[in-house]
């Protein structure tokens, strides 16, 4: 396997060049010419769910998270045009983890469709949260409700297991025991 391609030789040389449906496009940056970009971090992760005040209640109370805003968003020309969306009408909450945040939306118009997402489909499949003491955390959530895939999965250096919030996205809790592996 060369520069992270396949040992047939797919997807050789991507970071200079790769294409996807027809278009292609090129990096600027090698690994080692870090400088050039502006992007500090990932600042949240958005989640759809059906019911905002339901969906609070469970990434608070099971999960933890600090709620730092909710608000109502209709009739407003700049977020359509932010969002790509016509005469959009949704709640809205911003909740904050030690290092992270999640933004809840929860549209009314244009009426949403439930995806039923899979971890192996396309788009945002799961988002990870870390944790020290996998068992008694997923002991914790499970005894609020949490429905997990099975119980945590040792993989030697770690530890996960998926699970689901009250609206089918995915969440992963995942225990690093690694000094070597990337962790917050």
């Amino acid at each position: 396997m060369v520069d992270g391609g396949t040992a047939d030789g797919h997807l050789q040389g991507w970071q200079e060049r790769f294409s996807y449906r027809g278009q292609r496009f090129r990096s600027n940056m090698s690994s080692t010419d870090k400088g050039r970009t502006m992007i500090v971090g990932i600042h949240h992760i958005a989640v759809g769910v059906p019911d905002l005040q339901r969906g609070i209640a469970f990434y608070r109370d099971v999960l933890g998270f600090e709620v730092l805003s909710e608000g109502k968003l209709e009739n407003s020309p700049t977020a359509d045009r932010c969002i790509g969306l016509n005469d959009i009408k949704a709640e809205v909450a911003m909740l904050k983890a030690p290092n992270a945040y999640i933004e809840m939306w929860s549209y009314s118009d244009p009426a949403p469709q439930n995806l039923g997402s899979r971890p192996c489909d396309f788009g945002y499949p799961h988002f990870a949260l870390q944790v020290q003491g996998i068992t008694e955390e997923y002991e914790r959530m499970r005894s609020m409700g949490m429905e997990f895939m099975g119980e945590p999965v040792d993989f030697g250096t770690a530890s996960a297991i998926y699970g689901k919030d009250p609206f089918g996205n995915i969440i992963e809790i995942y225990e690093i025991r690694d000094a070597q592996t990337p962790q917050l």
